[in-house]
């Protein structure tokens, strides 16, 4: 410590992860931030960019130097290598770590390299009799995966799979290290445990589709994995000896670009080009700046394996996050080891992964500062029993007032009454739809029942208003609808997104088709819908129209359960399905 401060050198400083690293660790006084690279002039404009409390200085750093001689002169507490591609540091990849030992420095670095993060343990005793700790891999993979993992498995006997990726946003604006790195391992073998065995995997030739959802918000449309060389293929099976397989994706977006990145790899893999070494340059200005789609990212840990009772469990976990917050997790790492030295928490030494040496409870402080939010999902038999809105909504389910709960926890029919107002569109066109579709007519306090009925899963809606009834059937989405509610009208299918918001439950259309066929978003019917509570009553509101058309329809009123089937209403909370509360970083954000 100098003079009660801490002093961090941040090798990298001013490139993509160093510099969010530093922009995390900018409000924090007690820190002393070293800036290094290899142009002094960049780290002093990146420096006076910060406006930091921390003190910011720019010195020139080149790690392809003689390393030790640069660390005396600076004399940190802590190195921070953010600098990479880890997969290609030559013959003597570990100088960094080799010097800060000599001189008494602690050490972290944010690799991305499976054989890299796991060779460091080699220092373990070297770091351990200095009184120093040397760290590898502090990032989301693999500190933010074991963090998850060690939450998901509570009051599981045992696990046995573990699946992961990360969806940057396409504006997250990737390094060109990271591009290097993929390029230099892409349509290689790398080591992986599948079905209980060591095996190899082939860099991004290997796929798999999964959507990220947590519970209550707006997710992910289902995003393309691909298979990447991670610290956690690695690490995980040590720290985790029950797990047989063990596979981690990464899902760029626009996924053309995605798909054109596949095909270059099984380039690789048939023997046509020996790297994508040379192409990394293009690949980097190509992903970076062909970007269009949802400026939002995400991340998914999902782990299987045995219950306290002998039953087969799934869980997942999903992380979402919204513009420009989300090309900060993979710092967030190392910003809260860092804050933990400030606050006398610093870690053990010893030389290792340092996959063990923060929780999940570490991460949700600093989310709870940004726009991320978190949430999980449990299958089993008790969850798989659950009402179909409790299913779809997950931990969510524990947010909505009581009388959407009641509503929505049908077991077997549920009748309903109420009023409503309705409001129809005045075009031919839009009254043609709603006449084929059987919506009812405008008017005033139109006495309105309706029946919900569980079939095979599915929930079927007949809605009586007056004399004019329509019906539809709801049912867990599948496919492109995964994670999403599908409701049919005849041969049209719509997938909704359950929103949870200021305790409203908004159904918001993310797609549609017809006859199983999908249809354009640009021609959907807009729909705004939401549910909530007012006067202890459940209260709707739902209005379709279209860009052409015009308003189709508009309904809003109140309903509440016929008091001979509260009781099937009644059911509501965990005990359908045994999930723990986790919700804090949810609610932070609604």
């Amino acid at each position: 410590m100098t003079a009660g401060r801490l002093k961090v050198l941040i090798i990298g400083g001013y490139g993509t992860f160093g510099g969010r690293l530093a922009r995390l660790l900018a409000d924090e006084d007690r820190l002393i931030l070293i800036i290094g690279g290899r142009s002094r002039a960049k780290a002093a404009a990146f420096c006076e960019s910060l406006r930091a409390r921390a003190t910011a200085v720019p010195i020139a750093f080149d790690r392809d130097r003689e390393i030790e001689p640069q660390l005396r002169q600076i004399a940190p507490d802590i190195v921070v290598d953010a600098t990479g591609p880890f997969q290609s540091y030559g013959t003597d990849p570990y100088r960094v770590v080799k010097a800060a030992l000599a001189l008494a420095i602690n050490y972290l670095d944010l690799a991305d390299g499976s054989d890299f993060v796991k060779g460091v343990a080699q220092f373990d005793a070297d770091a351990r009799a200095r009184g120093l700790f040397v760290l590898a891999g502090v990032s989301s993979f693999p500190v933010l995966t074991a963090a998850v993992i060690r939450r998901l498995q509570q009051g599981m006997a045992r696990i046995e799979t573990v699946t992961g990726g990360i969806a940057p946003s396409p504006y997250a604006n990737v390094g060109r290290n990271v591009i290097r790195a993929i390029a230099s391992y892409a349509g290689k073998a790398i080591k992986l445990r599948r079905d209980g065995r060591e095996t190899v995997g082939y860099a991004l030739i290997e796929t798999k589709r999964y959507t990220i959802a947590p519970p209550g918000q707006l997710p992910l449309r289902p995003i393309r994995f691909s298979l990447v060389d991670v610290p956690d293929l690695q690490v995980l099976p040590v720290l985790w000896p029950s797990l047989r397989s063990v596979w981690v994706g990464a899902g760029p977006v626009p996924e053309i670009l995605h798909r054109a990145l596949n095909a270059l790899a099984w380039a690789v893999r048939l023997k046509l080009m020996p790297s994508l070494s040379p192409l990394a340059g293009l690949m980097h200005g190509t992903m970076n700046r062909l970007s269009f789609g949802e400026h939002r990212g995400g991340m998914f840990v999902a782990v299987e394996g045995v219950g306290a009772d002998g039953s087969r469990l799934e869980r997942s976990w999903h992380l979402l996050a919204e513009g420009e917050d989300g090309p900060l997790i993979p710092s967030m790492a190392a910003e809260a080891l860092i804050r933990r030295c400030l606050a006398d928490k610093t870690p053990q030494p010893g030389a290792r992964t340092a996959a063990a040496d923060l929780e999940l409870a570490d991460y949700e402080a600093l989310f709870a500062r940004r726009r991320i939010s978190t949430g999980r999902w449990q299958t089993g038999p008790a969850a798989d029993q659950a009402p179909l809105y409790r299913r779809m909504l997950g931990d969510a389910w524990d947010l909505l007032p009581p009388p959407l709960r009641a509503m929505h926890a049908v077991n077997g029919v549920l009748i309903a009454d109420g009023a409503a107002m309705v409001d129809r569109g005045p075009g031919f066109m839009s009254r043609l739809v709603a006449w084929l579709m059987g919506l009812p007519p405008a008017g005033r306090d139109v006495p309105l029942t309706v029946m919900f009925e569980v079939e095979e899963g599915c929930e079927h809606w007949r809605r009586t208003f007056g004399g004019s009834s329509f019906a539809s059937v709801q049912e867990p989405g599948r496919g492109r609808f995964e994670r999403l509610l599908c409701e049919r009208f005849g041969p049209f299918r719509f997938g909704l997104a359950l929103v949870v918001q200021h305790d409203r439950l908004q159904l918001v259309l993310r797609g549609w088709s017809f006859a199983g066929l999908p249809l354009p978003a640009v021609f959907a019917p807009r729909s705004h819908a939401y549910e909530f509570a007012e006067n202890g009553r459940f209260h709707f509101h739902v209005e379709i129209d279209h860009p052409l058309m015009g308003l189709i329809v508009r309904y809003r009123g109140w309903l509440e359960p016929r008091a001979g089937n509260r009781a099937a209403g009644a059911l509501s909370g965990k005990a359908e399905a045994g999930l723990p509360r986790e919700n804090a970083t949810m609610q932070k954000m609604q």
